[in-house]
C-alpha cells in the first residue's frame, strides 16, 4: 500500500494553468509506476498520463500538447503540469500508483475549469 496526497487543484478560467502535486509515502517511489486520472460528474474514471519508474511517458489523447506529467524521485512526488485548460477538463483528478501490480490511489483534488 502507497499512501498518496494530492495537492495543487482549483478553479481556473478556460485558457489557463495549474500544477498538481501528488506526494507518496515509502521508500520505493523510484521503482513505482505514477499516473494521474480523472473523474468527471457522471462519467467513468479515465486515464489522464501516467509515468513509469523508468520515466517512459503516456498521455490520454484529449490532454496530448497541453499536460505534461513529470516525476522527482529524490522528493517521492509526481506532477501533473495543465496548461491550455478547457472547462471539458473539470473533473477530479486521482493520483495513482502502481506496483507489483496492486493500485494505490489518493483521495482527490478537484480541478474547475470555467467558460
Amino acid at each position: 500500500q502507497v499512501w498518496l496526497v494530492e495537492s495543487g487543484g482549483g478553479l481556473v478560467q478556460a485558457g489557463g494553468s495549474l500544477r498538481l502535486s501528488c506526494a507518496a509515502s515509502g521508500s520505493m517511489f523510484s521503482t513505482t509506476g505514477m499516473g494521474w486520472y480523472r473523474q468527471a460528474p457522471g462519467k467513468q474514471r479515465e486515464l489522464v498520463a501516467t509515468v513509469a519508474a523508468r520515466g517512459s511517458l503516456f498521455y490520454a489523447d484529449s490532454v496530448k500538447g497541453r499536460f505534461t506529467i513529470s516525476r522527482d524521485n529524490a522528493k517521492s512526488t509526481v506532477y501533473l503540469q495543465m496548461n491550455s485548460l478547457k472547462p471539458e477538463d473539470t473533473a477530479v483528478y486521482y493520483c495513482n500508483a502502481r506496483r507489483g501490480g496492486v493500485d494505490s490511489w489518493g483521495q482527490g483534488t478537484q480541478v474547475t475549469v470555467s467558460s
